[in-house]
């Protein structure tokens, strides 16, 4: 009986592992969804017949979503498991996809919705099937090479979306196409997902909240949702939001150009997410990496806004993009900060504090600065300015990296 349990372990384990690889094959078409608007915000505009502004706002309310329902993630996860939860998760990104393709803007906005509470599921139910797969030792690296994916499908949802959009790819065409792909994805996930048999007592209404109840208990949670979300900012507000604009209104430079570079982020994030995550794994330690890919990003940063000869903008980005593997190592110190039977409900959690923190930056950074990028007399002096925003961005994520504890196995022998 011990030698059938253990084979049907293995069994299962392989099955989550084949599980987790159709995962980030998710997580990078949900990339692509979230990073494509970028490059269509002048089709996207004309298709519902509103202004730039107007379309930006109805981008941004993807974030809301993704924030609310990473917390709705993480409880199905514990609760139902992979199997059921992501299933559901993919279809709602699927239906906000085809949404999205009807040309009214109350649609549209229902659907941006949508896509954001289905995409909530990807990253969340890769790390749960990743730590039912891995073993305790791999699970950074599982994570990094998972974002790695992730950001793989940013760079292509704007590097191979911007010419088809601008080679006379409808947008109807676009969003039903990847709604097609998402239902194909969710068919996969349902029928290969093992199904985890939850004990129901675990699970009474009265401790249903009981896991995010020990999660937001520990000082760690909030310090490592603080951290990531304050480093995913200058990426999904600038790069995958208003970089394109910002590099053609305050540069001067082509679309081709502005699509290149802001592409180079997240091709960055390709090689930084699993290299970073490898190291840390490697070091046992996770803040001198952090601290350090922090570090590199405010560089970075320093040089694209306010000396931009010096290094083309295309490169600094792409050095950005590698640091910003940095934004995924709260994620490993979360996990590692809270028990292990609320796993699903850690990643939900640091989820809904990333994208909350998100979802507060991006309309402030649109008021100041999106706002005033058509209308400023001063392009350069504009473009620094943006710059100061998220630098300081930056810094406070740097001293609050300075505070989180350390989880990696190095700290057994400090």
């Amino acid at each position: 009986m011990g030698t059938d349990n253990i084979s049907q372990r293995n069994n299962d384990q392989k099955a989550f592992i084949i599980a987790w690889i159709i995962g980030c094959i998710f997580y990078f078409v949900e990339y692509v969804v979230r990073s494509s608007p970028a490059v269509m915000i002048h089709e996207l505009s004309v298709f519902y017949s509103i202004n730039d502004l107007h379309v930006s706002s109805i981008l941004g309310t993807y974030y809301y979503t993704y924030s609310f329902t990473s917390l709705v993630a993480g409880i199905a996860l514990d609760r139902f498991g992979g199997k059921y939860a992501i299933s559901v998760g993919i279809a709602m990104l699927t239906l906000g996809c085809v949404l999205f393709a009807i040309p009214l803007v109350y649609i549209g906005d229902a659907g941006r919705l949508l896509q954001g509470a289905g995409s909530a599921f990807a990253f969340t139910g890769c790390v749960y099937l990743a730590s039912h797969g891995f073993d305790t030792g791999k699970i950074a690296t599982a994570i990094g090479f998972t974002q790695c994916i992730g950001m793989l499908g940013g760079s292509a949802g704007q590097f191979v979306t911007g010419p088809l959009i601008n080679n006379g790819l409808s947008i109807q065409t676009f969003w039903i196409a990847i709604g097609t792909i998402c239902f194909v994805i969710g068919l996969l996930i349902f029928f290969i997902t093992p199904k985890e048999n939850k004990l129901e007592e675990e699970f009474t209404n009265s401790n249903l909240f009981i896991p995010y109840k020990i999660v937001f208990s520990n000082s760690q949670t909030y310090l490592s949702g603080m951290i990531s979300g304050l480093l995913f900012a200058p990426t999904t507000i600038f790069a995958m939001t208003w970089g394109i604009a910002f590099f053609q209104q305050d540069l001067k430079l082509s679309y081709h150009d502005s699509v290149i570079i802001c592409s180079m982020v997240p091709l960055g994030w390709v090689i930084g997410s699993p290299l970073l995550g490898w190291l840390t794994d490697k070091i046992g330690f996770r803040k001198p990496i952090l601290s350090g890919g922090i570090l590199l990003m405010i560089l970075s940063y320093v040089q694209l806004f306010f000396f931009p000869n010096l290094i083309p903008a295309v490169i600094s980005m792409l050095i950005f993009g590698i640091a910003s593997g940095a934004a995924m190592i709260p994620y490993t110190i979360i996990k590692e900060a809270n028990p292990e039977n609320v796993k699903g409900s850690a990643v939900g959690a640091i989820n809904f504090l990333t994208f909350g923190v998100t979802s507060l930056l991006g309309p402030a950074f649109s008021l100041y600065f999106g706002k005033t990028l058509m209308t400023t007399s001063d392009h350069a002096a504009h473009f620094k300015s943006a710059g100061l925003f998220f630098l300081s961005v930056l810094i406070v994520a740097l001293g609050v990296s300075l505070l989180v504890k350390e989880t990696g196995r190095g700290k057994k022998s400090n």
